[in-house]
């Protein structure tokens, strides 16, 4: 007879080895690990990350309202690009809260306003590392007559999917995406931002505005750019604000509004702070769209705003904090005043400025909050 108790003993390894990978083994393969969805966000696949900040945006609102600066870590008046300086810090001793920055020129190796983009990306993650919100807006050039973003010629209905300069357009979206995606912290968490794309969309100096394209023709375009960033490149660490500007009317301000399911955020641009009557302007439009953010569980703010080389002394206290104290209003998360260029171009204080001590005043009302202010945003 044949020794069969070879033979026996291999396929009983068998089995059990089979037997053994069935199981969730070393060996064996892994469970998919369990996606967390979301109902609030535009992005139901956002990281725990945004989702915990898009919540503490909410929440922080109603006890104060941070203090933002456009370009604060790159450049401010006299100085460009010198490590850990600020305009702010010098003037108050804090950092802002909130980061603006600008993605005109992405391709090229710095934006419009001359700010590299790899040292943006560097500064972007400083900011993150010490808690602080970084926030984007994007002054595309016109993708049709390639002229700049004040180039209001009609460019949108062309960019639409199925139109001529679709895919061409596709490609600037995707060195958006590109830098987006290289936004991580040093073990790979990606760090949440909010996107603010075709801002003042209520105005005609852009090709985005009301004098380029219908109301249709804006809101597919929202739509677009957002499904691209979120279904086609997996982009699920931005926030998603819209920003119409220098209004205080709800029917103004909803006039061309994408819909709920594409906004996260709703922001404010305003201009026009140049009196004590503007501040309570300002103040009504700021209670309107609290009162919608909170409807339709948004976050709200005002998104840019300042007056040129700040004239006046008592700007900070008299103008745009009683704008943001009008009849105790809350639910705004953050204001952001434009960026320092020169002195001869300005929007926030710098050393020795008249309004330096008016500012000081402001950076310390209770309302106010800074980077040394904020709880923890990115952890509920």
């Amino acid at each position: 007879m044949k020794n069969l108790s070879r033979p026996i003993l291999l396929f009983t390894a068998l089995i059990l080895s089979l037997a053994a990978c069935s199981k969730d083994s070393p060996s064996g393969p892994e469970k998919p690990a369990p996606v967390t969805l979301n109902t609030i966000l535009v992005d139901s696949l956002a990281t725990a990350e945004t989702v915990a900040l898009f919540k503490n945006l909410q929440a922080l609102s109603q006890t104060g309202v941070m203090f933002g600066h456009q370009d604060d870590l790159a450049y401010g008046v006299g100085w460009w690009a010198e490590a850990g300086k600020s305009d702010i810090k010098l003037v108050c001793g804090d950092y802002p809260a909130v980061y603006g920055w600008d993605l005109g020129d992405i391709g090229k190796d710095a934006n419009l306003d001359g700010v590299n983009f790899s040292q943006m990306q560097g500064w972007i993650k400083e900011a993150y590392s010490r808690g602080g919100v970084n926030v984007f807006s994007m002054h595309l050039d016109n993708p049709v007559s390639g002229g700049n973003s004040w180039d209001n010629s009609a460019a949108v209905a062309q960019i639409l999917p199925g139109q001529a300069k679709h895919s061409s357009y596709l490609q600037t979206l995707d060195l958006i995406a590109a830098f987006f995606k290289d936004l991580k912290t040093d073990n790979g968490t990606y760090i949440p931002v909010v996107l603010r794309p075709y801002h003042e969309h209520n105005q005609t100096w852009s090709w985005w505005g009301k004098s380029a394209c219908t109301a249709d023709e804006y809101n597919a375009l929202w739509i677009m750019t957002v499904q691209y960033f979120r279904d086609h490149h997996k982009l699920h660490h931005l926030l998603y604000a819209i920003s119409p500007q220098d209004i205080n009317t709800e029917s103004a301000y909803f006039e061309r509004y994408p819909g709920d399911d594409w906004v996260d955020i709703l922001g404010l641009d305003y201009y026009q702070l140049w009196s004590k009557s503007s501040a309570t302007t300002l103040g009504k439009g700021l209670q309107m769209m609290s009162a919608q953010a909170a409807a339709r569980n948004k976050a709200a703010a005002i998104t840019e705003t300042g007056v040129e080389n700040v004239p006046f002394t008592d700007w900070w206290t008299g103008y745009l904090l009683a704008a943001l104290k009008y009849k105790q209003t809350k639910g705004i998360a953050w204001v952001l005043v434009w960026r320092n260029k020169s002195t001869d171009h300005f929007f926030g204080p710098y050393p020795g400025h008249k309004s330096e001590q008016d500012f000081i005043t402001f950076y310390n009302d209770s309302l106010t909050l800074f980077e040394n202010d904020l709880p923890d945003m990115y952890h509920e």
